[in-house]
């Protein structure tokens, strides 16, 4: 099989020849700096790409990298707009083109939250006015169909779009977390209202991609969190209302304009929100984080395993960064037995590889996912 035949086989619950891989396909598959660095470092290629995240500190992973893990996808992302309001302010701190102002604090790998713009006392008419960024401007989608095309055409690897529907996220971000959540207990006129503005211009943005590459793609890729560690972020009933209806928009108009296989991303406990993920048309979830509450992997399988693919899996808070390479094989291989009978699993991590996973785990990761092979011998037997 082809890279691409191989992933998107386990994505339709058929068995490939082996187990489908990814690392640095999206936004959520990729790795945090220093381990990338540390990964280069111990197989000898070159130096950290360019950054494709600040936020997260996501740098672009070396092609060398990919072809010797044998990853089965390649992803392909909106470039930065030709006018934008985003800078590093005198401070270091950094503005975004949403006008979210965000700080790395002294040893953190990351940017931190620190002014939403829509904070506080604030109106309909303040949303209507609000200098939201320009989801038309040119520089977002040059030479985004050439790339396509050359992965579609010159490659055989699964073609991934890193959408922006990050609706969740981006509301989050501009009113702040505690508002946000106000909002959604106690004004639900104005938690409406933000939320649909956002929606607009996310849905022009990626509208004008996928009328550009939507012939050429495999897989549209978004992320959007709705789960904490514990248990989701509001009840079920809540859920449905308030934010489940914007999202069966993002999936109307992906599938307006593509034919491609929808996987979704969100962190915790979201086991209550599955069903409905289905319901809306996602075909993979991602990252499937097995520790936290209700995402027993057995039980995810067993019960939604042939509606719905899994995408990650391998645990990022404790195996990787403290477990040995042996655990880590192990893992990969019980994973295989349990998710990926009858297709339906794509191994990688528990989001983003973090700081603190040493190499060698990351490379015994995708040796044993080599090894998990479908039909006659298998690393599991």
């Amino acid at each position: 099989m082809t890279h691409r035949e191989r992933l998107l086989a386990a994505l339709e619950h058929r068995e490939p020849d082996r187990l489908p891989m990814d690392l640095g396909s999206t936004r959520f598959t990729g790795m945090v700096r220093p381990a990338y660095e540390s990964l280069t470092k111990y197989l000898g290629f070159g130096d950290t790409g360019p950054l494709v995240d600040r936020m997260q500190q996501l740098y672009e992973l070396d092609e060398r990298v990919l072809q010797y893990l044998d990853v089965d996808a390649r992803g392909v992302s909106l470039g930065s707009p030709d006018r934008s309001s985003e800078a590093i302010l005198p401070d270091g701190s950094w503005r975004d083109e949403w006008g979210v102002i965000r700080v790395q604090p002294p040893g953190c790998h990351y940017y931190e939250l620190r002014v939403s713009p829509l904070a506080g006392a604030i109106t309909a008419a303040d949303i209507a006015r609000y200098p939201f960024p320009d989801p038309t401007d040119p520089g977002r989608f040059r030479g985004l169909r050439e790339r396509a095309r050359y992965l579609k055409e010159e490659t055989d690897y699964a073609v991934i779009y890193n959408a922006r529907y990050h609706l969740v996220h981006q509301t989050q971000y501009l009113r702040g977390f505690e508002d946000w959540y106000c909002d959604l207990a106690g004004d639900q006129d104005l938690f409406r209202c933000l939320m649909e503005a956002v929606l607009e211009n996310l849905l022009e943005m990626n509208r004008r991609a996928l009328q550009l590459i939507g012939d050429l793609i495999d897989i549209v890729a978004f992320g959007d969190d709705v789960g904490l560690q514990d248990r989701p972020i509001c009840s079920l009933s809540t859920y449905r209302k308030l934010i489940r209806p914007y999202q069966e928009r993002i999936v109307e108009s992906i599938r307006a304009h593509t034919k491609a296989k929808i996987l979704y991303h969100t962190c915790g406990s979201v086991y209550a929100y599955i069903n409905d993920f289905i319901e809306i048309g996602i075909d993979a979830l991602n990252p499937v984080q097995v520790s936290a509450r209700n995402m027993d992997p057995e039980r995810l399988k067993r019960e939604f395993g042939d509606r719905i693919a899994f995408w990650g899996g391998l645990d990022s808070q404790r195996l990787l960064p403290h477990g040995t390479s042996e655990q880590v094989r192990a893992e990969v291989r019980r994973l295989f037995d349990i998710l990926g009978r009858g297709g339906g699993w794509v191994l990688a991590a528990v989001h983003n590889i973090q700081p603190d996973v040493p190499p060698e785990n990351v490379v015994a990761m995708f040796e044993a996912g080599r090894q998990c092979q479908y039909g006659g011998d298998s690393a599991l037997h």
